[in-house]
């Protein structure tokens, strides 16, 4: 009777501290107060209110509470798996001015959780201050698998190392082993005139670029920079287009490569522009407000050129739609035409010297009245030709 006595006994305080570890390690992290209250020396009691008070400390720019380091070396011993006391070691060694002590605290952290996040951010801040950009990427990029919009937040950080061509070798592995990575990377890069070069060096060769997340922003980081050939060099290779003509796509066939050295066409609430079978461009202008239906860039010289087309649909309401040509960045067009001028006798213009790249445009102009326009254009044609008569 007594041994069996014993055995209940046994039993229920077994069941007991089971059923108080689980509570206090539901309450350690959300509320330590409480958990102290239950178990104020269970391991993660001490640990859950040592953090407290040092967040605390560090919140109110005090110093932290002896007590608070002294529960967290308690707590290493009583629970040697636990990851916090080494990331507080790290951070006392960190301020000491113990580089390698931090270093060493925080691997041993990172042992125990592989899944820590401070332990990641504190090795990735580390191996980049002593120039370990292996070792720094590495974590970097455990720190983008690790917390919540990881990737957007970690993109910048591994952009600023690209930089640095002597980097380049070392991204490629992480892009290798973490593709997730590339693009949101990549596209940093890309809105960046310093960093563009790195864009093409990183990516992956065999990536469809075309529909690459960077491809938009380089084009437009490059352009915006003035360099419209070496843009439309990128353009090309990314697409695999065949450029060299005056206007890319005069036949309105290729639904595939983006702007700006391909047709942008709009789908708006001033009108439709969308390619036809057989070489045509098909327009509805629904005359209530003003806007651009059809834009690409091109890279004219400067000189004399000559614009003809055939227009099939009402030509009388054509007149309400034109075709201009800008400068890049420039506040007004060089020179503009109605459409069924246009396609009655071909419209004549001039390049002048400083106008590197220009935008041809296809607009509608509303008026008073308005009256919707439904029009196909074929046969574009843009050819060298004298100067405007």
């Amino acid at each position: 009777m007594i041994r069996r006595i014993a055995a209940v006994l046994v039993a229920l305080l077994m069941a007991i501290v089971v059923v108080r570890n689980a509570a206090v390690a539901g309450f350690a992290e959300t509320r330590p107060a409480t958990a102290a209250a239950m178990w104020g020396s269970h391991p993660r009691t001490e640990i859950s209110t040592a953090m407290t008070e040092i967040a605390r400390a560090a919140h109110d720019r005090h110093p932290v509470p002896s007590l608070a380091f002294s529960q967290m070396t308690d707590a290493a011993v009583k629970e040697p798996l636990a990851p916090e006391p080494f990331l507080v070691r790290g951070v006392q060694a960190e301020l000491g001015g113990d580089g390698a002590g931090a270093q060493r605290a925080f691997e041993a952290a990172q042992w125990r959780d592989p899944r820590s996040l401070p332990a990641a951010y504190f090795l990735a801040d580390r191996y980049v201050r002593i120039g370990d950009v292996g070792h720094g990427l590495r974590e970097i990029a455990a720190l983008a698998r690790l917390s919540p919009s990881g990737i957007v937040t970690v993109a910048p950080y591994l952009a600023a190392y690209a930089r640095s061509s002597s980097n380049w070798a070392a991204l490629r592995q992480v892009f290798r082993s973490n593709p997730e990575l590339a693009e949101p990377t990549l596209k940093v890069l890309a809105g960046d005139i310093s960093t563009a070069p790195a864009v093409l060096v990183l990516a992956d060769r065999g990536e469809k670029a075309q529909g690459a997340q960077w491809l938009a922003p380089l084009l437009e980081t490059l352009t915006g920079a003035g360099q419209y050939a070496r843009a439309q060099a990128v353009w090309a290779r990314a697409t695999g287009a065949r450029t060299g003509g005056l206007i890319y796509d005069s036949a309105f066939t290729d639904k595939t490569s983006p702007p700006p050295f391909n047709w942008s066409l709009i789908s708006s609430a001033v009108g439709l522009a969308e390619r036809q079978p057989g070489g045509r461009l098909h327009i509805v202008f629904y005359g209530q407000q003003d806007g651009i239906l059809a834009s690409e860039l091109l890279l004219l010289q400067p000189g004399g050129y000559r614009l003809s087309m055939q227009l099939l649909g009402d030509r009388t309401r054509a007149r309400t739609l034109n075709w201009s040509i800008w400068c890049d960045k420039a506040a007004a067009p060089i020179a503009s035409v109605n459409l069924d001028a246009a396609a009655a006798q071909g419209w004549r213009f001039t390049i002048p010297a400083a106008c590197p790249a220009q935008w041809l445009k296809l607009s509608g102009s509303s008026s008073d009245i308005s009256q919707q326009v439904d029009v196909t254009i074929g046969a574009l044609k843009l050819e060298k030709a004298g100067p405007n008569a």
